[in-house]
């Protein structure tokens, strides 16, 4: 496999979907409109034009187009996607008071946690308006799910994320709430409405599942391993804002108890002080923890990528094995 494919499937895979995206972006533009509350179309531009990759509603079309669906729906579904991607972003920064995403200032600094609260609740409205027009109760169902599985999965992070007794069944609950859970509705629905078998289906729920674990816990590596250039975000900013991820949660359940005790001052209270945060990753050093994250993060792209072996030979089952090599990829 080159390189170019390693590091970039998902534009390569944007070009091979160029007109559905746009008609996806003309879809967007238009519903996300209020004749009523200019506020609206406001605070969601200023988030949905900014320049993200797009990757969900992608994987809707991809895998519509997988299985020759020749139709409209799919482009409705993979709006639908973006929309509930854009309210839990909206959302989410006010729960963490973020101040920037995607290098820009979030809607809640430039407005208020008001408007980013009522236009998120608006997007999930439209996201279910457009789920409707499909006619498919499936496809209502599996979108509903997830939406619900998002917010409970929310929630649980934010009762689990300062709680040392936090373990990685509950840091894998999370992470398929708050991101895999959007990636396999986004694989799934594409396959549903497009006639794909029911062996297919759970193939591409698979898939979906287990890339967007990979995806964060990739993410959440990067977040102690990274180029802040590349990421977007300081190396350990994880740590100052007291988030129990995989590579701290791996460290807390071998720890003696002088270093559970930094762990309970650092995370639990979040008494921090200089240096702290450099003896944390020498702890994380000291139990390889960092190493075994990243291979967690590599057995679950390896997951992702066998699911794909029951669906069609084609160059978008290349794409989206390429696809979990990538997410990945960046941590080598």
């Amino acid at each position: 496999m080159d390189t170019d494919t390693i590091t970039k499937p998902h534009e390569r895979l944007a070009d091979l979907l160029t007109s559905e995206m746009d008609a996806v972006n003309t879809l967007i533009r238009t519903r996300m409109a209020s004749e009523h509350a200019p506020r609206i179309p406001e605070v969601t531009a200023h988030l949905v034009e900014a320049g993200g990759k797009r990757l969900r509603p992608m994987l809707t079309l991809a895998t519509a187009r997988l299985f020759g669906y020749s139709g409209d729906h799919h482009i409705r579904l993979a709006a639908t996607v973006e929309f509930i991607h854009t309210a839990t972003l909206l959302h989410d920064d006010v729960v963490d008071e973020s101040a920037q995403r995607r290098g820009r200032p979030t809607a809640n600094l430039l407005w208020d946690n008001k408007s980013s609260v009522l236009v998120g609740d608006y997007l999930f409205s439209r996201s279910f308006q457009l789920m409707v027009e499909t006619g498919s109760l499936r496809v209502l169902d599996i979108l509903a799910n997830a939406s619900a599985t998002i917010a409970e999965g929310e929630v649980l992070q934010m009762t689990a994320a300062t709680d040392l007794g936090t373990d990685e069944a509950v840091y894998l609950q999370v992470v398929r709430g708050k991101t895999a859970a959007l990636f396999s509705a986004a694989t799934e629905v594409g396959g549903v409405i497009a006639g794909a078998s029911e062996d297919q289906v759970k193939a591409l729920f698979e898939y979906g599942d287990a890339l967007g674990i990979a995806f964060q816990i990739a993410d959440d590596l990067l977040d102690y391993q990274g180029d802040s250039k590349t990421t977007g975000k300081n190396v350990g900013d994880d740590f100052r804002e007291r988030k129990l991820t995989l590579p701290v949660i791996k460290a807390v359940a071998q720890a003696t108890p002088d270093e559970y005790a930094f762990w309970e001052r650092t995370i639990s209270r979040g008494r921090q002080d200089e240096g702290d945060l450099d003896h944390a990753l020498g702890l994380m050093e000291k139990y390889g923890t960092l190493d075994a994250t990243r291979s967690d993060a590599f057995n679950w792209a390896e997951k992702a990528k066998a699911a794909l072996q029951v669906l069609p030979d084609h160059e978008i089952r290349t794409l989206l094995r390429d696809l979990a090599d990538y997410v990945v990829a960046r941590l080598n």
